[in-house]
């Protein structure tokens, strides 16, 4: 179970990727479009990358350690106190983030029932680009719940692993 949730979570890392590699395309159209005399407008259909490479992105993330932690008052905690702040915080993430994707869903359905586009040249069905975002939402809830169960059972959770940082490595004066 443990390699097909990291798969699930590069995965969902990878997609986020392409999203990012997507707005780079658009913005490059636009700007081939403006050379030809075309209108290619990049602004509504970057934005939904954008919202895909974010929520995508998010379950990766936290796995890999790259989420900011503010570790003021739980670093000062030791023993059973700070297993239990880890336990409450991990419960807790879990359960807004599964609330949050459940309020999503209900707009995915809400916004097929009714039809709704995107207001710009294209005319995007609203429920394509928020149903990756309730993708995204979901992997993140089993993320949560993962991390959740790799604190009850005395593990180190993702979120806890070192990052790398881009200035790990460079020594002053170079």
């Amino acid at each position: 179970m443990r390699k097909g949730l990291d798969l699930l979570y590069k995965a969902s890392g990878g997609f986020a990727a392409l999203c990012l590699f997507m707005i780079a395309v658009t913005i490059v159209a636009q700007i081939a479009g403006r050379f030809f005399g075309l209108t290619i407008d990049s602004t509504e259909s970057g934005g939904f990358f954008l919202a895909g490479s974010t929520f995508m992105g998010m379950a990766y993330t936290l796995k890999s350690g790259g989420h900011v932690r503010v570790t003021l008052l739980v670093a000062k905690l030791k023993g059973r106190a700070a297993f239990l702040s880890d336990v409450w915080i991990c419960a807790f993430a879990t359960f807004g983030s599964a609330f949050l994707t459940w309020q999503t869903m209900r707009m995915v359905r809400d916004s097929w029932r009714f039809g709704d586009l995107s207001p710009g040249l294209l005319a995007v069905p609203f429920w394509i680009p928020q149903s990756v975002m309730l993708i995204g939402l979901a992997i993140l809830t089993i993320a949560f719940a993962d991390e959740l169960v790799l604190v009850l059972r005395n593990r180190v959770p993702g979120y806890a692993t070192p990052h790398e940082t881009a200035l790990e490595g460079i020594e002053e004066g170079e």
